[in-house]
Protein backbone atom coordinates (compact mmCIF):
# COMPACT_ATOMS: atom_id res chain seq x y z
CA UNK A 1 0.00 0.00 0.00
CA UNK A 2 1.28 3.49 -0.79
CA UNK A 3 2.52 5.82 1.96
CA UNK A 4 0.04 8.62 1.26
CA UNK A 5 -3.16 6.65 1.55
CA UNK A 6 -6.36 8.26 0.41
CA UNK A 7 -9.82 7.21 1.38
CA UNK A 8 -13.36 7.70 0.19
CA UNK A 9 -16.70 6.76 1.69
CA UNK A 10 -19.67 5.34 -0.20
CA UNK A 11 -23.20 6.58 0.40
CA UNK A 12 -23.90 3.44 2.47
CA UNK A 13 -21.00 4.32 4.81
CA UNK A 14 -18.49 1.81 3.44
CA UNK A 15 -14.95 3.16 3.77
CA UNK A 16 -12.66 2.51 0.79
CA UNK A 17 -8.86 2.88 0.60
CA UNK A 18 -7.02 3.67 -2.63
CA UNK A 19 -4.61 0.98 -3.81
CA UNK A 20 -1.28 1.56 -5.62
CA UNK A 21 -2.95 0.76 -8.96
CA UNK A 22 -5.59 3.47 -8.43
CA UNK A 23 -8.41 1.10 -7.53
CA UNK A 24 -10.31 1.26 -4.23
CA UNK A 25 -10.97 -1.63 -1.86
CA UNK A 26 -13.11 -1.74 1.29
CA UNK A 27 -11.23 -1.18 4.53
CA UNK A 28 -11.40 -4.29 6.68
CA UNK A 29 -12.83 -3.50 10.10
CA UNK A 30 -11.05 -4.78 13.17
CA UNK A 31 -14.13 -4.10 15.29
CA UNK A 32 -15.51 -7.07 17.19
CA UNK A 33 -19.16 -6.50 16.27
CA UNK A 34 -20.33 -9.50 18.34
CA UNK A 35 -18.67 -8.14 21.50
CA UNK A 36 -20.24 -4.73 20.90
CA UNK A 37 -23.67 -6.27 20.40
CA UNK A 38 -23.39 -8.01 23.80
CA UNK A 39 -22.81 -4.74 25.68
CA UNK A 40 -25.75 -3.49 27.72
CA UNK A 41 -26.81 0.15 27.79
CA UNK A 42 -25.54 0.38 31.38
CA UNK A 43 -22.11 -0.95 30.35
CA UNK A 44 -21.92 1.52 27.47
CA UNK A 45 -22.93 4.44 29.72
CA UNK A 46 -20.36 3.38 32.34
CA UNK A 47 -17.62 3.15 29.73
CA UNK A 48 -18.52 6.56 28.34
CA UNK A 49 -18.68 8.18 31.78
CA UNK A 50 -15.20 6.89 32.71
CA UNK A 51 -13.57 7.70 29.35
CA UNK A 52 -11.26 10.71 29.82
CA UNK A 53 -11.79 11.63 26.15
CA UNK A 54 -15.58 11.52 26.42
CA UNK A 55 -17.06 15.00 26.16
CA UNK A 56 -19.19 15.68 29.20
CA UNK A 57 -22.37 16.14 27.21
CA UNK A 58 -24.75 14.83 29.81
CA UNK A 59 -28.53 15.22 29.92
CA UNK A 60 -28.17 18.70 31.44
CA UNK A 61 -26.20 19.83 28.38
CA UNK A 62 -28.84 18.59 25.95
CA UNK A 63 -31.85 19.71 28.03
CA UNK A 64 -33.93 22.26 26.23
CA UNK A 65 -32.65 21.42 22.77
CA UNK A 66 -35.58 21.18 20.41
CA UNK A 67 -35.50 17.68 18.94
CA UNK A 68 -38.12 18.40 16.29
CA UNK A 69 -36.82 18.05 12.76
CA UNK A 70 -36.35 21.45 11.22
CA UNK A 71 -36.14 22.49 7.63
CA UNK A 72 -32.46 22.27 6.71
CA UNK A 73 -30.54 24.25 4.13
CA UNK A 74 -27.35 22.95 2.58
CA UNK A 75 -24.56 25.52 2.76
CA UNK A 76 -20.80 25.71 2.59
CA UNK A 77 -19.17 26.85 5.82
CA UNK A 78 -15.54 27.24 6.84
CA UNK A 79 -14.72 26.00 10.34
CA UNK A 80 -11.44 25.88 12.20
CA UNK A 81 -9.74 22.57 11.48
CA UNK A 82 -9.58 21.54 15.15
CA UNK A 83 -13.29 22.25 15.67
CA UNK A 84 -14.33 20.18 12.67
CA UNK A 85 -11.94 17.40 13.65
CA UNK A 86 -13.40 17.30 17.18
CA UNK A 87 -16.93 16.79 15.89
CA UNK A 88 -15.90 14.32 13.17
CA UNK A 89 -14.05 12.17 15.69
CA UNK A 90 -17.37 11.61 17.47
CA UNK A 91 -18.58 9.69 14.42
CA UNK A 92 -21.58 9.83 12.15
CA UNK A 93 -23.98 12.66 12.77
CA UNK A 94 -21.30 15.25 13.45
CA UNK A 95 -23.11 17.87 11.35
CA UNK A 96 -26.25 17.34 13.41
CA UNK A 97 -24.22 17.79 16.61
CA UNK A 98 -22.68 21.01 15.27
CA UNK A 99 -26.19 22.23 14.46
CA UNK A 100 -27.38 21.29 17.99
CA UNK A 101 -24.55 23.28 19.59
CA UNK A 102 -25.34 26.28 17.38
CA UNK A 103 -29.06 25.91 18.15
CA UNK A 104 -28.34 25.96 21.89
CA UNK A 105 -26.19 29.06 21.49
CA UNK A 106 -28.85 30.88 19.47
CA UNK A 107 -31.61 29.90 21.90
CA UNK A 108 -29.57 31.10 24.90
CA UNK A 109 -28.88 34.44 23.17
CA UNK A 110 -32.57 34.86 22.35
CA UNK A 111 -33.54 34.17 25.98
CA UNK A 112 -30.94 36.67 27.18
CA UNK A 113 -32.67 39.31 25.07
Amino acid sequence: MQADRSFTRLADGTLLVRQDDGSYLPVKSETDEAALARLTDVEIETMAATDPDHPALDDAFWAGIDARPATKEAISIKLDEDILSYFRLQGRGYQTRINAVLRRYVDSRRKAG
